[in-house]
């Protein structure tokens, strides 16, 4: 008969070897909502017959994209080669986190409407910068348009300000389609009365850009920037170039943000 001592290790053993599980549960649905790019984009991966194809087909440089003859607009507020990255804080902060998105997936959208006021709040705050990169792989993978007319029309809202940039990022996916599939942000129309959401973002010029895809070879060039970042899909978050989990396992949900902000201090500039 086991001892009082024995039954307690016993009980401590059962809780850590139960909590190890739920971890290995949480670790398992993360990596089912990182590879979601999705099981789309598998099928397309197994429609193209190679990554190559899966890749030219994505990016938008073939005869599914719309920048057709349109002449390279870099959007103002914008970074890197061609403005290829949006940042938003100040640009002596000490850390940067850098987020990967895709205007159309759903694992995107609970990154963000979790933790984008907490980026948004805290860059301005000067406590870190935030630089955007965005992917348009699901138009590819399920076919549409909403990935790049969205990003387009996040180009028009950056060219605008930064601040309304950040806006309109928050009203898009809060109103994000429950599917992937969903082309939702396809028609231009939604993007124009989704703008209308951000208090001063709507005026001439920026209803022109999105009406007559003013940005779309700035997508295209951001869409390929993408695949140049050897990244896999979306989303995904990097404090200091340091991958960080920030989605829990439970669909779209994410860490708080005050769980993120110790994700930061862990992860220093090296």
């Amino acid at each position: 008969m086991a001892s009082g001592g024995e039954k307690k290790d016993q009980r401590r053993g059962a809780r850590e070897r139960l909590l190890a599980e739920r971890e290995a549960q949480a670790r398992r649905r993360r990596l089912r909502g990182r590879l979601l790019v999705g099981g789309a984009l598998a099928a397309a991966l197994v429609i193209a017959a190679g990554v190559g194809i899966y890749a030219s087909r994505s990016a938008g440089s073939g005869a599914g994209s719309e920048a057709g003859g349109k002449p390279f607009v870099r959007p103002a507020h914008t970074a890197g080669e061609d403005g290829v990255v949006v940042p938003y804080g100040k640009e002596e902060a000490k850390d940067v986190v850098s987020v990967w998105l895709d205007p159309r997936c759903p694992f995107c959208a609970g990154v963000e409407t979790g933790l984008g006021p907490t980026f948004k709040e805290r860059a301005a705050a000067g406590d870190y910068r935030v630089e955007y990169h965005f992917a348009t792989f699901l138009d590819g993978a399920l076919g549409g348009k909403g990935s790049k007319r969205a990003l387009n029309a996040l180009g028009a809202a950056v060219n605008e300000s930064p601040e309304k940039f950040m806006d309109y990022l928050q009203v898009l996916y809060k109103n994000h389609p429950e599917k992937e599939s969903d082309d939702t942000f396809g028609s231009t129309a939604t993007l124009l009365d989704l703008a209308d959401r951000v208090p001063g973002l709507r005026n001439p010029g920026f209803d022109k850009a999105v009406k007559e895809l003013t940005y779309m070879p700035w997508v295209d060039r951001v869409s390929k920037a993408f695949y140049g970042s050897g990244k896999k899909g979306t989303p995904v978050v990097e404090v200091n170039g340091k991958e960080v989990d920030v989605l829990t396992g439970k669909g779209l949900e994410t860490i708080t943000p005050e769980a993120f902000g110790r994700l930061v201090a862990a992860n220093p500039k090296s």
